[in-house]
């Protein structure tokens, strides 16, 4: 299996919120083509109410078997970057857990229901080498629908039942 790593920055926010449990919110805000030089938990200019920090650089691993995914990422309009952050209850506040350009696991990153999950914009330079990664390792498969294995007698049991009702079968509610 052919991967390739590509390294990206992580943009989060902290904003206020009007709640009588919290009084700010963490979310991610923005994946940037590169990780710049900075330290990580960088403040970066901001609104009031509004704080951005440069989390820290991030890598995206594509993995070639995920290649059809990606695919659908595109075709579903302008593609997307799933990121997701966990709130750690001790300092520094927020720990980077992943991103990715797979829908479906971006989809499993959201079954962890304390996990912050954002599908945000792919920068133009990442989507450039997600699509050439796709275009060099991406192989079209067959679906096949698998079918039934007949019953063997020698593993006990009755015989599976054939579709609908047979001639001498009374239906529901029917007396023969």
């Amino acid at each position: 299996m052919t991967q390739q790593h590509i390294e990206v920055g992580i943009v989060i926010e902290r904003r206020a919120i009007d709640s009588p449990w919290a009084d700010h919110a963490w979310a991610p805000l923005a994946v940037l083509p590169e990780s710049p030089p900075l330290a990580p938990w960088t403040e970066l200019p901001g609104e009031p109410g509004r704080r951005q920090f440069y989390l820290g650089p991030a890598t995206l691993t594509l993995h070639s078997v995920d290649t059809a995914h990606f695919r659908e990422n595109f075709q579903a309009g302008r593609a997307k970057l799933w990121v997701a952050i966990r709130p750690t209850g001790i300092e520094p506040e927020i720990e980077f857990v992943g991103v990715t350009a797979d829908p479906f696991e971006g989809e499993v990153y959201c079954e962890n229901v304390g996990d912050v999950v954002e599908a945000l914009p792919m920068p133009l330079a990442v989507a450039e080498a997600v699509l050439a990664f796709f275009e060099a390792h991406h192989v079209e498969r067959e679906f096949i629908k698998r079918k039934r294995s007949e019953h063997d007698p020698r593993k006990g049991g009755a015989p599976r039942p054939g579709p609908g009702l047979h001639r001498d079968e009374a239906g529901p509610g029917e007396r023969r």
